[in-house]
């Protein structure tokens, strides 16, 4: 699944095409999925549909700094809701109750530290351990108590303090050491996670002067 933002947008269309559907009907142990039942020509509020389009606009304003883990993690709950409500898609009737075995949890967070900057599919991570998106992204929260997306996050960020504490590094570089897009992007993330700004959390801890922000 992918998206394409060329231009400034105010909303959303979305395209499903067979293979996803089939895919994850195929995750599920399922038949395949035949027509979805709609009636054409009539227009549907789907809450569902709806919320999940609300959080991907504000994902994607800023497409270069969007989260390609959110990102898939929204499109795949999408498709799911699709295969479900309108394509009879069984709901899973057994909940994963146990996380990642330690050795898939420590090659998870090996496979995530190694791109920060978040560009690995979520589907290519999960089918490293031969399992489902849904599945590998559950038995992960288990397992961390973060989906896969927020785990990154703060990865980043305490990926940006270490840089902050023991090298003397422009807030630019960190930004782009760190995995985000841009220094305006590392400062709003960190803030909303640390409570102060970059240059202010390095003031602290070094009892120095910075004269950025």
């Amino acid at each position: 699944m992918r998206y394409v933002i060329d231009k400034p947008f105010h909303s959303l269309f979305f395209y499903l095409p067979r293979s996803a559907l089939d895919d994850i009907a195929r995750q599920a142990g399922a038949p395949r999925i035949g027509e979805l039942a709609y009636e054409p020509g009539i227009g549907h509020d789907d809450a569902v549909v709806r919320n999940l389009g609300a959080s991907l606009v504000e994902a994607l304003r800023r497409a270069d700094e969007a989260n390609q883990l959110f990102v898939d993690h929204m499109l795949h709950a999408l498709t799911a809701h699709i295969a479900q409500t309108y394509g009879g898609l069984p709901r899973s009737a057994k909940p994963i109750r146990g996380g990642l075995a330690p050795w898939q949890l420590d090659r998870a967070c090996d496979r995530l530290n190694a791109d920060l900057a978040g560009k690995t599919p979520l589907r290519q991570i999960a089918a490293e351990f031969d399992l489902s998106v849904d599945h590998f992204s559950r038995a992960f929260r288990i397992s961390t108590g973060l989906p896969p997306h927020r785990w990154l996050l703060r990865r980043r960020v305490k990926t940006a303090e270490q840089l902050m504490t023991i090298r003397d590094l422009p807030l630019s570089e960190v930004a782009k050491s760190a995995g985000f897009a841009n220094q305006s992007h590392f400062t709003r993330v960190f803030s909303a996670m640390v409570g102060v700004s970059p240059g202010a959390w390095r003031r602290g801890v070094r009892g120095t002067s910075d004269s950025e922000a």
